[in-house]
């Protein structure tokens, strides 16, 4: 048995080729582990730099230039196995088949990598980018970043696609020509995609609403915060926090209303004060206005009125109308409790009452109210 084993080792190791081979392995192996250790030590250093931009390009690099080491040198592998299987002249087409093939099959990979690579610097460019952003407590529109790395990507990816195309040795004005013939034929079957891809559009471009945002419509049962625009579909957060997908489409048919860009929100509240009271009307009017005009919360720059208007069916009504600087919700609820109670206390400062709903009934002849009529009155 061991006599069997070293004939074929020695057979092995006498051919020109394994040793080239092994050779080419080892290359690959040493070459890669070094630019593996350089990287990592580049990338150590560089995230203790104030530039965030070289440490990203270094993270973005590791991953696709160890694959891309491999393709390269297992390719030159494959041509010395080639160059040992059709040594003769007579097999010189067969010969050049294979190195082409395989001159293909590296150059498709390093297009692959590069394209990897640059996808991976987006990624890494579009983290950095929020990142900065959140730190420096600065404002910054999530959609419109969102849309610009989509598209740099998806330009990015058809260039690799072309590129790789024309290495397989298609005519790419052909390809080009046959998409948009063929592009006429994918619209009319898929024409809801590119409808709601349109609308995606739309929305990247009139930006009516972005990520965050409140938005709600009066033609649908829509309301709720944007959590994501995609290029087909845009999710929304309802307040009972139910996830609502709705096609982009969508948006090119319906009205859209976003709270979140209100400057300001308003207070508008009717008060009803008793008939009884009404030589008190005109100085509580006052005294709120007043109390209005003194609020921090309240901004002056906005209308305001405060007026007596109706003679309801129980009470004396005067209307407050005006607007809080605060947009946020849960702010102007508190802002809003805040002038209803001081409203309260006008009221009750000046020995006024609130009306609430009364009847009044007028009996001619009276009723004379005894025991036995007591009496003889219909359980409630």
């Amino acid at each position: 048995m061991w006599e069997e084993t070293k004939a074929m080792l020695d057979y092995v190791i006498g051919q020109g080729w394994f040793l080239k081979v092994f050779l080419i392995v080892f290359l690959v192996l040493l070459f890669n582990y070094s630019v593996y250790r350089l990287l990592n030590r580049l990338h150590k250093k560089l995230q203790g730099t104030e530039n965030p931009w070289d440490d990203a390009l270094i993270d973005a690099l590791r991953k696709p230039m160890r694959i891309m080491i491999w393709f390269v040198g297992l390719a030159f592998a494959a041509e010395v196995l080639v160059n040992e299987l059709y040594p003769t002249p007579s097999d010189i087409k067969d010969w050049v088949a294979a190195v082409d093939t395989i001159g293909k099959i590296r150059d498709i990979g390093v297009i692959v990598m590069v394209v990897w690579f640059f996808v991976r610097v987006v990624k890494r460019v579009e983290k950095n980018i929020i990142q900065i952003r959140e730190q420096q407590q600065r404002e910054l529109d999530h959609t419109t970043v969102e849309v610009v790395v989509k598209l740099v990507r998806m330009s990015i990816v058809i260039t690799g696609v072309l590129i790789v195309l024309a290495r397989m040795g298609f005519n790419i004005s052909g390809v080009v020509a046959f998409g948009g013939v063929g592009g006429i034929a994918v619209g009319f079957a898929a024409k809801d995609l590119l409808a709601n891809f349109f609308g995606a559009m739309m929305i990247y471009l009139d930006r009516p609403f972005k990520i965050g945002d409140w938005i709600r419509s009066p033609d649908r049962k829509i309301e709720g915060t944007v959590e994501a625009i995609g290029w087909r579909l845009t999710r929304i957060r309802t307040f009972d926090k139910r996830p609502l997908y709705i096609p982009n489409a969508t948006f090119t048919t319906i009205a859209v209303e976003n709270p979140s860009r209100m400057t300001n929100r308003r207070i508008y509240e009717t008060i009803g004060l008793r008939y009884d009271d009404a030589a008190k009307v005109g100085i509580i009017v006052e005294k709120v206005k007043k109390m209005l005009m003194q609020h921090d919360d309240i901004d002056k720059q906005q209308t305001m009125i405060v007026n007596f208007n109706a003679f309801a069916a129980s009470s004396l009504d005067f209307f407050v109308y005006t607007f809080t600087k605060t947009t946020n919700w849960i702010k102007f609820h508190k802002i809003k409790q805040d002038i209803l109670l001081k409203i309260v206390n006008i009221v009750e400062a000046e020995g006024a009452e609130f009306a609430f709903p009364t009847s009044t009934l007028h009996i001619p002849d009276g009723i004379n109210m005894t025991s036995d009529t007591v009496e003889n009155l219909p359980a409630q």
